[in-house]
């Protein structure tokens, strides 16, 4: 009768750990997600901080805000694609950190998932022979 109770507390047990890997793997698509939209961002800026170097000094330069293009000095938009270049690598090296921390702590869920899985087979085959 104990070992009845034991193994239905092993499987409730089991759910929610089940539960919580559950949710780490979705944060961890999440992350995957925010990561890709931040590297295509990251390229994009590459590209344009690029097409900036290739022009001269005297070159118009225009930015885009709301409707309306505005005439901009060069070296404003060069800094401004540099800056931008800056924060969108210190969110990826974040965000790189995040899902790290998340993939070891999804691992150990697994671990943990698994001794449980063992347990209750233990106590199951235990219960089969009595």
């Amino acid at each position: 009768m104990a070992s009845s109770a034991a193994l239905r507390d092993l499987q409730r047990d089991l759910e929610n750990k089940a539960n919580d890997l559950s949710k780490l793997q979705k944060d961890i698509s999440k992350n995957h997600q925010i990561r890709k939209k931040y590297t295509i961002q990251l390229g994009e800026n590459e590209l344009v901080l690029k097409e900036l170097d290739l022009l001269n000094e005297d070159a118009n330069v225009y930015k885009l805000i709301g409707p309306v293009l505005v005439k901009q000095d060069l070296a404003e938009a060069r800094a401004n694609v540099k800056k931008r270049i800056e924060y969108i690598s210190a969110e990826l090296k974040r965000l790189d950190s995040t899902l790290q921390d998340l993939e070891e702590k999804q691992n150990s869920k697994k671990e943990t998932i698994l001794k449980l899985q063992q347990k209750i087979q233990s106590l199951q085959a235990g219960k089969g022979k009595a």
